[in-house]
């Protein structure tokens, strides 16, 4: 069975849900805490936010398995994408929380990170990658939207409430300025915002965003409570409908956006 499920789509842009799964296997939740099995960590709900987008074109690709038994928006490589920042393990040993993931407080061993890269991660990865370049292939360039959301308030990472809209474009460095400014020329309120603070966007935007190559990435963490009861970990119809407008405007923007394809001359 896929570990992941793809929706195609018939437009340029691929919407990717990294922190949607659910799923943890039964010879790996026999070992978590009780706390870990609740996977509060959860982008909940973000397919349902975002139930238009295949509609209107854009190609969207989801796992199943949780973040807790692989993080699909870290490298294998282990190395920390805020240096000197607080962050959690390519295979997670604690929660947001710091609540540990495992009954014997442990870390991941290492031939158990590997098996799980090649069950989860690296099929996951094979099929962004194969994906962005058959929409490059056909339009001339791509775009991936890695669309995440979070806990308004997480002590571990930030300060305070965290803004409404948090987009990471590494710095600027992961697609054109022709999509951050379609994004910016739209009208948020009343809603707050902020680019490449906390989050600058994860492994997916800062491996996958080559504008160079006419490949662009772009990062939304939403805040949870823009659509949910955070403390109940519940669907908010109302705020729901509020937010969701905002979303459709942010797809429409992507999905009309035609950047400037680079062209490399052969030497």
């Amino acid at each position: 069975m896929a570990c992941y499920s793809l929706l195609k789509g018939s437009t340029p842009l691929l919407i990717s849900m990294p922190h949607i799964g659910q799923i943890i296997p039964q010879s790996i939740a026999s070992l978590m805490t009780d706390e870990a099995l609740l996977i509060k960590d959860t982008d909940w709900y973000i397919d349902r936010l975002y139930d238009f987008a295949h509609e209107i074109g854009a190609t969207i690709i989801k796992p199943h398995a949780s973040r807790y038994v692989i993080d699909l928006n870290r490298g294998i490589d282990g190395v920390n994408l805020y240096p000197g920042a607080d962050s959690t393990e390519l295979c997670p040993s604690s929660t947001f929380n710091r609540t540990p993931i495992y009954l014997d407080k442990s870390i991941v061993p290492t031939e158990e990170v590997d098996k799980r890269v090649t069950e989860y991660w690296q099929p996951y990865h094979d099929e962004v990658k194969n994906t962005l370049a058959q929409i490059k292939a056909k339009f001339g360039f791509a775009i991936i939207l890695d669309a995440h959301s979070i806990l308004s308030e997480v002590p571990r990472f930030f300060d305070g409430k965290l803004p409404d809209f948090n987009w990471g474009t590494a710095n600027g460095t992961s697609c054109s300025e022709e999509i951050i400014n379609s994004i910016k020329a739209l009208d948020f309120s009343p809603y707050t915002l902020v680019w490449n603070e906390r989050f600058k966007g994860g492994y997916i935007t800062r491996e996958y965003g080559d504008p160079e190559n006419n490949i662009h990435a772009i990062q939304l963490e939403l805040s949870q409570r823009t659509y949910m009861n955070e403390e109940e970990f519940t669907f908010n119809d109302s705020l729901a409908k509020q937010v969701q407008p905002i979303l459709k405007a942010i797809v429409e923007a992507l999905l009309s956006c035609k950047p400037n394809l680079v062209t490399k001359e052969l030497s």
